[in-house]
């Protein structure tokens, strides 16, 4: 079985991220075909379908979510070694996994996301606003003004400029397709099965756990993306990003999200995170950053912006690498 090393690994990478950024994954591939991460899901529905019994008690419940997580594991690792294998044998094959790997990205899906509810709030009002970002995240869109909604959609890109964008991509930097299949595996499952409610307390465990720890170093490294690319954004402030981050970061409700978000927060000068709705439940959480809480549809295209430049600075590192272990190699 052959295995990519790290230059073909970097190589390959710097050859998706302008693919994604460019054209992403098309609509008519998703309509024909769908995409991988639906694939996965069907999955763990079923796993959870099959093994998540009302009945069992929380210990049963526990080890049946940790066998639904290691048998979803298998499922997407050992194809994965065997797709990669056949594909690197090859320069063609290479570009083949490179256009893969794009389509595992979130990075254009990510930006017309949030950019729609800017548009949406600045053509339509607070209504069309609500709608777009209800779409983005799982908050109630009805308990939010102009300025919570812009935050929300701000909030999310930040997080998931981290768990859609670089964690996949640093996943498969360090192993390959594999590594990156099993992250998008463990963070579907995460959203579909790791949540605190009496049916995934102890079923979803497993996945509510792995994820926290295969996201962390993702998040930190988007947080210093983001503050490395308000170096580059005029009014943009690195100086507080640090800040934000140094002080607020350990205080979400996340191990993880409070690094971008607050990140995010203190560059553009901005307070986000805090209370939040869900299902008419508010749950508490200390706010990042100590700037603006009224942000704007105009906030969320500088929001946009800094991401955009922080995912250029994510290509060129990994050009950098790339260019690093040519000229070890000679």
């Amino acid at each position: 079985m052959i295995w990519p090393d790290l230059g073909t690994r970097l190589a390959v990478l710097a050859a998706a991220l302008p693919v994604d950024a460019a054209i992403g994954y098309p609509v008519a591939v998703f309509r024909r075909f769908g995409h991988p991460v639906i694939w996965i899901g069907a999955l763990i529905g079923w796993l959870d379908e099959a093994l998540n019994r009302g009945v069992a008690s929380p210990q049963a419940r526990k080890a049946a979510g940790i066998v639904a997580v290691v048998g979803l594991l298998a499922a997407t690792i050992v194809p994965s070694l065997l797709i990669q294998s056949v594909l690197v044998a090859h320069w063609f094959g290479l570009a083949v996994l490179a256009i893969l790997v794009s389509s595992l990205s979130a990075a254009q899906s990510l930006d017309a996301h949030v950019a729609a509810v800017a548009d949406a709030l600045d053509r339509d009002g607070l209504a069309a606003g609500r709608a777009a970002v209800a779409r983005i995240v799982g908050r109630d869109p009805e308990a939010l003004d102009q300025a919570g909604v812009c935050r929300a959609a701000i909030e999310s890109l930040a997080e998931n400029f981290s768990d859609g964008v670089v964690a996949p991509l640093l996943w498969f930097a360090i192993a390959g397709l594999p590594g990156m299949l099993a992250y998008k595996a463990i963070n579907t499952a995460d959203s579909m099965i790791g949540h605190r409610t009496p049916k995934y307390e102890a079923f979803g465990w497993a996945a509510a756990r792995l994820d926290d720890a295969i996201n962390l170093p993702a998040s930190r490294l988007s947080a210093l993306l983001l503050t490395a690319a308000s170096c580059l954004m005029p009014a943009a402030s690195p100086v507080d990003a640090i800040r934000s981050v140094w002080r607020d970061a350990g205080k979400h409700r996340s191990p993880n999200a409070g690094w971008p978000e607050a990140a995010m927060a203190g560059a553009l000068g901005l307070q986000l995170a805090g209370p939040r709705s869900y299902g008419g439940v508010t749950t508490e959480g200390t706010p990042m950053g100590d700037g603006r809480a009224d942000a704007t549809p105009a906030d969320i295209r500088r929001a946009l912006w800094l991401y955009r430049l922080a995912a250029a600075m994510g290509w060129l590192l990994a050009i950098a690498g790339l260019a690093t272990t040519t000229l070890a190699g000679h």
